[in-house]
């Protein structure tokens, strides 16, 4: 099995809007930033994938407008995923691991601002029986909260506790959208607060990938993935336990995760609720620097926040503040979908 590696990772600046910029103006920076940081052109990448929503943009085919940031030609090899960016990873991961490239260009980007997101999201759901009676994220993120309380795996204050942590690191990450004291104000839909709900926003993440001496060329300290796995949940919210996901502990599970304990874990928990489930799946307690960027509850570009989490857990590693990490990305209501990787630096 070949070792490939996150050699490279850049974000923009997270805002609650960007009316002045196309999505092509706010990916710009962000890939000129990740090639600079190797010395790569674009004709040196042998393999570019992308992940977005053409549902926030509001027309078909909008990630085609996205290539004029990556440069079309001279003809590259490129693919498109309609998921969150860390799928578009995983697809990148997978085509080095066949040989078929040696480095990959994996980018994501998302603007939720120009319309009303919480409307969007029930696009995903199943459209005969539930699709139609319009249950937002939040309401239904709501349902899991409530769920977690009436078994006693958490309450209010604990929820509140997870949100004041993750945006107190926050903090020291220059991209967050959200940092420092925030209040957890009104409920949202009970027992949520606004507090425990993520951002809206606009963002953009992306990697570089590097196979074996191409990534130690590259990077001084390579992030290796030595496993990544993804599973999916029944469709039917009815049919679930929305205080577990086997999903996600399946999936860490294929992906080596329960093998040696991790030392930092970048959790795609978008609301304080959904951190208590997977810190239970995922097996990660005290232990573990658990989102020491601020996670989803400081920026929460859709579509690239998954992206961003391995990237930041790659980013810890480059820097020597971390050995093993645990990266999550997820998609869909009440951690439907989960994507779950083990990265680790060389000593």
């Amino acid at each position: 099995m070949r070792e490939v590696a996150i050699v490279a990772f850049g974000q923009s600046d997270h805002r609650r809007r960007t009316d002045e910029l196309s999505e092509v103006e706010m990916l710009m920076p962000v890939l000129h930033d990740v090639l600079g940081q190797t010395g790569l052109k674009t004709s040196d990448i042998d393999f570019t994938c992308s992940g977005s929503s053409d549902y926030l943009a509001g027309r078909a085919f909008s990630f085609t407008m996205a290539l004029d940031g990556v440069g079309a030609w001279p003809p590259i090899s490129e693919s498109h995923v309609e998921m969150d960016g860390a799928w578009a990873l995983y697809e990148a991961w997978v085509k080095i691991l066949t040989g078929d490239a040696d480095t990959a260009l994996v980018y994501a980007y998302g603007k939720s601002s120009p319309g009303e997101l919480r409307d969007v999201l029930t696009r995903q759901l199943d459209p005969y029986y539930v699709a139609p009676l319009w249950p937002d994220s939040v309401s239904l993120a709501a349902l899991q909260a409530q769920a977690l309380i009436d078994a006693g795996d958490t309450d209010e204050r604990a929820l509140a506790g997870v949100a004041a942590r993750s945006r107190a690191a926050a903090e020291a990450n220059p991209h967050a959208q959200l940092r420092g004291s925030v209040a957890a104000g009104d409920y949202l839909v009970h027992p949520l607060r606004k507090g425990d709900c993520p951002p809206i926003g606009d963002g953009a993440a992306a990697v570089i990938l590097a196979a074996g001496d191409t990534a130690r060329r590259l990077c001084a300290r390579p992030a290796w993935i030595r496993g990544m796995d993804h599973r999916i949940e029944a469709h039917s919210l009815g049919v679930r336990d929305l205080t577990d996901s086997p999903s996600a502990r399946l999936a860490a599970e294929r992906a080596g995760a329960f093998e040696r304990p991790v030392d930092t874990a970048e959790l795609h928990a978008p609301f304080t609720s959904q951190e208590v489930v997977l810190r239970k799946a995922l097996r990660l307690d005290d232990s573990v620097n658990v989102n020491p960027s601020g996670g989803a509850l400081a920026a929460n570009p859709v579509m690239a926040a998954g992206l961003i989490r391995l990237g930041e857990a790659a980013a810890r590693i480059h820097r020597g503040q971390s050995d093993r990490a645990l990266a999550h990305a997820t998609s869909g209501p009440c951690l439907q979908q989960n994507l779950v990787a083990v990265l680790e630096g060389e000593s």
